[in-house]
């Protein structure tokens, strides 16, 4: 199995002229096209609708990724824009949290040209020679389609489709906020994104030696996790705020991000020093801000209450920073020594 890369412009948009290009060249082999929609880099395709055609006019078909189903809910659906199969994750979308805890479940839906391959189960039996089964559980984690299924319930068609247009809207405020501190690497073609944007923090890197991952740390002394780091694009942000989020903690967000570029423009300026300033050693536990010793060249305030916000509601790390890299490349147990269990 060979897979092809197709082509994207410098706005994040599949090049469509490379992919017809590419289907026709492997027009005798084509097996399907992976597509997420919106992309990953947060615009919706605008030619989708062109791409599947190209896909099915060269013999092949359309596997749509449902992880951004929280921007298409209510306003289409892969099977109006032309997927032949599609997963739609239950996180995100369909209350389930995403990451820890939050498994990329849900159901696979296929059209007719799919159907006589879908898997079955022995328990309902099987009805055509490919129709096995792929699980020994046929209804996948049933106590986490309990939660989905009474949120669809509750909030009805009408509710699911405001859910996407708070989720589209709630990411281009967060945009509009920021963009004049961040520079935002994809857009469409009207100068808005869907329902997450990029902001590029690599410029900092050769300006005031800040990389994504101090962003990150600092934004645990706001109060905040901070959103995918360096995916799809190594030293950006990637930022997501779906529709849950109330105007009020979009602005705490931005408030903290716009706070954390002004320590950046410190560091730019010479006002603060390039290694010892609050974004490298961020982020800052209640035992180093409370002890008696502190030989930071900024203060105390600065390191655990940057902003007014940050008082009224502290959230204090439990631990310094860490080496990442060591500990993703060396195994490290904490448990009890043996002895402890006799």
């Amino acid at each position: 199995m060979k897979v092809v890369v197709v082509k994207s412009d410098e706005e994040g948009h599949i090049d469509v002229s490379d992919l017809r290009a590419r289907a026709e060249q492997y027009k005798d082999s084509l097996a399907a096209l992976m597509v997420t929609y919106p992309s990953t880099h947060g615009v919706f395709e605008e030619s989708i609708k062109d791409i599947c055609a190209i896909v099915h006019e060269n013999g092949g078909l359309v596997y749509m990724d449902g992880a951004n189903m929280n921007a298409q809910v209510g306003l289409t659906s892969p099977g109006n824009i032309g997927a032949d199969v599609c997963h739609l994750n239950l996180h995100k979308t369909f209350a389930i949290p995403h990451g820890g805890g939050g498994p990329g479940m849900g159901p696979i839906c296929a059209n007719e040209k799919l159907a006589p391959f879908l898997p079955g189960h022995g328990l309902f039996g099987n009805n055509g020679e490919y129709n096995r089964a792929v699980s020994a559980a046929p209804y996948g984690s049933a106590n986490i389609l309990l939660i989905s299924y009474a949120y669809i319930k509750m909030l009805g068609g009408q509710g699911l489709r405001a859910a996407t247009e708070y989720a589209i809207l709630n990411a281009n405020y967060m945009k509009a906020r920021l963009e004049k501190y961040y520079k935002t690497l994809y857009l469409g073609k009207n100068g808005a994104c869907a329902h997450e944007f990029i902001v590029d923090l690599r410029p900092f890197k050769s300006a005031a030696g800040i990389e994504a991952e101090d962003v990150a740390k600092r934004l645990m002394d706001y109060g905040f996790h901070a959103p995918t780091v360096s995916f799809p694009v190594p030293g950006t942000m990637m930022i997501e705020p779906t529709e849950s989020e109330s105007k009020a903690e979009l602005d705490l967000f931005c408030n903290a991000m716009i706070g954390i570029y002004e320590e950046i423009n410190a560091i730019i300026a010479g006002q603060s020093d390039k290694t010892d300033n609050p974004l490298k050693n961020a982020p800052h536990t209640m035992l180093e801000v409370c002890g008696e010793e502190w030989k930071h060249a900024y203060s105390r305030q600065q390191a655990a209450f940057p902003l007014p916000q940050v008082a009224r509601n502290k959230f204090w790390p439990a631990v310094a920073r860490i080496n990442n890299t060591y500990g993703d490349r060396n195994l490290i147990c904490t448990c009890e020594p043996t002895e402890a269990y006799a």
